[in-house]
């Protein structure tokens, strides 16, 4: 019968109790069952039955257990727990049992055996029509009304015990596996890097892109915990008789100014394998103030430690010592070559549409090669597949807008998103010199998802940008990318599945100029890719996941081509041959644990590259410089002639050890290899940049990295930390002789040098997520250093010595901080310091061949000023209720807001016989903007 266990006295006959307690559950408040994280408890028993453990706990914390006595006849129970929130001693103390628990807000628990006890109706309850489902009351309430109407569906779910495979006869499996998707309640969408664990034994795994999760539990009785960053912690109770699915709904977790949520398995930082990994959500993204108020992606990226730019107005990354194309950067597994808007100004991704962005540094997964800094990998939305909702935003320079929703309910969704600006009325208030320039660009995202059945789901994506401007005169710069891809998951079994993928990109620029009919002109470069990838995922165990696969790219390239413009045009008509080559790779890796404390991760790569006709080959005398006057021969090839082959392994391992719960350290080793080049003669990312493969004069890139990192949580997990050491070794880098010719060059291999380089650096970073105050403060210091000193190479760069590249910034600090004022008002406020960029400078002059001419010191000898920026915007965000047809916002803030004239760069002309230094600066000034927001 169901007593309270202190008194005998509170004994009475069981119908009436029961009677009585029927008439309670109605009339109590419900709570949810975690919330009675504040009472801290410490005991030690040693088994000890259960009864006498919960008549302790009644003392302790002034909980009343009300149960079946019978339930207890027997079990007994070893805890120890010193200062432990009340709930989790009674996780503990019900560990390996049946039996499960309820708490109202009264501090009366309610433990029963298989159901757990419902302890209110929901409000609804006599209104509703019975749909046999689960509802949430209160939709038109606002937020934390709302929160308190989700709390029957959150404990009905979280207490009732699930039954996963079929009870069987004869022997049964030690170990079992369950499956599933994690997602979004609100909108059906997955959700990525959700943790999914055990507390005893320690067992976890992360859902990957798709949301999904596949963990290995020995059978019986678990409470299995799901945490999400942003999203309110859940846990499950499972009886594991065999291999079974379920899939995990989410609710968004909507924070009171006071709470702080606090969770172990939130360290992911500290418990990942992986080392130099960043991984940034789209609702962290647009808390960070930019320039003109448009949220960006990659300016985000950019505050994060061991990745710099070479200033305003760029979008080129260099990570931890690598140049700008050192880096792959992905958009739903499409290669984008130029990743920037009007200028560098804005980076290519709607952020209405982006979803999450990670950032490989190091411990470069194997499934990735082609680059050799680091990977960045920006995946977008599916859509909602539960209703049709949308979202605007209109900004000084920029509009967006997009919209989403299902296809088909529950199975079939989409996400059209679009960016155009309307920036002209700017240029127009420019200086005299600026003030007739024009400046575009447009974007446009389409994703759809379609799930067939449980195991099969296809996946489109869509990407399309164009950019055009002009500065003040006649000539039309023009640049875009176009991004194809369609994927097909296929799920074996809980542990297997597959992802194949088929895609197409494209990125072209064009220079165009028609002002004088007679020399008007065309100048075009385009870069194509079809891919294939075969990747496939295998759960072995708790202790082993295997991933493996195979990828092929088919690159096709026209280096240049200068034709002339209309028909009174008299332009002789350049065009560099075409070139086209195959990269393919195969990958085998394994992430080990080998206990709670330690885990491995190791992969084997071996990418291969031919470069292939038709096409023409300089052939140049051995032992020599690479210069014209040693050509001694052409070789032509014909189409499907396989000109040259380059080939090898690319090793891939890391390790965490963990010395406690908070504190781990790591190490990492990688290798990479990059058969593609950017030429450029410019330290960013520019639209005439051009791209060159390897072939049997230019020899691939190359380079390994070796890194240690320190990683310590701090205050219940809700500060992180982490210090990274690295040293890297590049080599086949490509610099250039002086007076180099990069554009429309037919022997390009005689204007360019390939370096040996290395790298090395600290970074430390700390970052808090949560609470009214949150943000990020990073620190780096990083050198690059290059030396050219081959005799047959024809030229020594600076007497063969070591020389900083031109992109190398010794050190980095960026603040990022937040302050919510309440749920409605928030401020945001980020600053930078960076050491100036190396240039070389002019620093005398000589008379020869009749004529004054400058004498330059060594290369990148020199430095820019250092460059200091401060950003401040606030956010106003409308009511909060559920039920309206729009929400709104507002961003009010200003760019550079100490309106320091930042140096972009250092030039020198000569002017009147004298050699006269420029300094040039982007923004010089205080940029004030704001943006309206509004989501229906």
């Amino acid at each position: 019968m169901m007593v309270p266990i202190n008194s005998k006295s509170h004994m009475m006959p069981a119908p009436v109790l029961l009677k009585w307690l029927s008439i309670i559950l109605l009339l109590l408040p419900a709570s949810r069952v975690l919330a009675q994280k504040g009472d801290l408890v410490t005991v030690t028993f040693k088994q000890t039955p259960l009864a006498d453990v919960l008549k302790e706990l009644e003392k302790q914390t002034g909980y009343r257990f009300y149960y079946d006595t019978t339930y207890l006849d027997t079990a007994k129970v070893d805890i120890d727990v010193r200062q432990q929130p009340f709930y989790k001693v009674l996780e503990t103390a019900f560990s390996g049992t049946e039996l499960t628990w309820s708490i109202d807000r009264h501090k009366h628990v309610f433990i029963s055996k298989g159901e757990a006890i419902q302890t209110e109706l929901p409000s609804d309850f006599f209104s509703r029509k019975d749909t046999g489902k689960i509802t949430v009351a209160g939709e038109d309430l606002p937020h934390d009304r709302q929160e308190q109407a989700n709390t029957l569906q959150v404990a009905v779910l979280e207490n009732k015990l699930y039954t996963i495979g079929e009870k069987v006869n004869g022997p049964l499996q030690d170990i079992v596996n369950l499956a599933g998707y994690t997602r979004d309640a609100k909108t059906g969408e997955p959700i990525v890097g959700a943790s999914i664990y055990i507390e005893n034994p320690r067992i976890g795994v992360f859902s990957d892109q798709f949301g999904y999760y596949s963990i290995s539990l020995p059978r019986g009785r678990h409470i299995l915990n799901i945490q999400s960053i942003g999203m309110k912690d859940t846990r499950r109770l499972i009886m594991m008789y065999g291999d079974g699915k379920m899939n995990i709904d989410l609710l968004t977790q909507i924070m009171t100014l006071k709470k702080v949520i606090v969770s172990a398995e939130k360290a992911s930082n500290v418990r990942r394998t992986q080392m130099g990994v960043q991984k940034i959500d789209i609702k962290t993204i647009k808390q960070v103030p930019v320039v003109f108020g448009e949220a960006d992606v990659l300016r985000v990226v950019m505050t994060l430690p061991g990745v710099k730019t070479v200033g305003e107005a760029s979008t080129g990354l260099n990570v931890r010592g690598g140049s700008a194309d050192q880096n792959l950067v992905l958009f739903n597994d499409g290669t984008i070559y130029n990743s920037a808007h009007f200028f560098g100004m804005f980076s290519a991704f709607n952020p209405e549409v982006v979803k999450d962005v990670e950032l490989y540094k190091s411990s470069i997964p194997a499934k990735y090669g082609g680059r050799l800094s680091s990977v960045l990998d920006i995946n977008s939305r599916e859509g909602n597949k539960k209703e049709f909702t949308g979202s605007a935003g209109i900004g000084l320079l920029t509009s967006r807008v997009n919209i989403e929703g299902p296809l088909v309910k529950e199975k079939t969704s989409f996400i059209l998103g679009g960016r155009t600006t309307y920036a002209n009325w700017l240029l127009a208030r420019l200086p005299d010199q600026y003030k007739h320039s024009r400046a575009s660009f447009y974007d446009v995202n389409l994703n759809i998802s379609h799930e067939i059945n449980k195991n099969n789901n296809l996946y489109f994506t869509g990407y399309l940008s164009q950019d055009h401007f002009n500065l003040n005169n006649d000539t039309t710069y023009g640049y875009g990318n176009r991004n194809l891809a369609v994927k097909w998951k296929h799920v074996f079994n809980n542990k297997l599945y597959s992802l194949i993928t088929g895609g197409y990109d494209r990125y072209q620029y064009n220079i165009t100029s028609t002002e004088n009919k007679v020399n008007a002109y065309k100048l075009a470069f385009d870069i194509n890719q079809l891919y294939f990838k075969a990747h496939f995922n295998y759960f072995l165990n708790a202790g082993h996941t295997l991933e493996w696969g195979v990828s092929t790219l088919r690159y096709q390239l026209h280096p240049g081509s200068y034709l002339p413009a209309g028909k009174p045009s008299l332009v002789v008509p350049d065009v560099l041959q075409a070139e086209q080559a195959l990269e393919s790779a195969a990958y085998l890796s394994d992430r080990y644990t080998i206990s709670s404390a330690l885990s491995l991760e190791g992969g084997l790569r071996y990418s291969m590259y031919n470069y292939m006709g038709p096409g023409d080959v300089n052939n140049y005398a051995a032992g020599l410089p690479i210069i014209p006057d040693n050509l001694i021969s052409t070789t032509h090839y014909r189409s499907g002639d396989i000109i040259k082959t380059y080939g090898s392994p690319e090793y891939r391992l890391s390790a965490r050890y963990s010395l406690t719960d908070n504190l781990s350290i790591k190490a990492g080793y990688n290798t990479q290899r990059q058969y593609i080049h950017a030429l450029s003669n410019t330290t960013a990312m520019a639209p005439t940049d051009i791209w060159k493969l390897s072939d049997p004069n230019i020899r691939p890139q190359s380079g390994d990295q070796v890194s240690l990192g320190l990683y310590r949580n701090f205050k219940s997990n809700t500060i992180e930390t982490s210090l990274e050491v690295y040293y890297k070794r590049i080599r086949n880098y490509l610099d250039y002789r002086s007076g180099a010719q990069l554009i429309l060059n037919h022997h390009i291999e005689t204007d360019v040098l390939q370096t040996k380089g290395k790298a090395y650096g600290v970074e430390l970073l700390i970052k808090k997520l949560t609470g009214k105050v949150n943000g990020w403060l990073s620190y780096t210091y990083s050198r690059i250093l290059l030396r050219q000193n081959d005799p047959n190479a024809g030229e020594l760069i600076n007497n063969g010595e070591f020389y900083p590249a031109n992109y190398d910034k010794p050190h980095d600090v960026t603040m990022v901080g937040n302050y919510r004022f309440s749920h409605r008002v928030s401020m945001s406020l980020n600053a930078t310091y960076s050491t100036g960029r190396p240039i070389t400078l002019p620093i005398g002059k000589f008379y020869y061949a009749g004529s004054w001419r400058t004498l330059y010191a060594d290369r990148n000898a020199y430095r820019i000023p250092d460059y200091f920026r401060t950003d401040y915007s606030i956010n106003i965000d409308g009511n909060h209720k559920v039920h309206q047809k729009t929400h709104n916002s507002w961003t009010i803030g200003v760019y550079n807001l100490t309106g320091r004239k930042n140096p972009y760069s250092v030039y020198y002309i000569s002017e009147n016989g004298a050699v006269t230094g420029y300094k040039l600066s982007i923004f010089g000034s205080a940029i004030p903007y704001v943006n309206f927001n509004i989501r229906f």
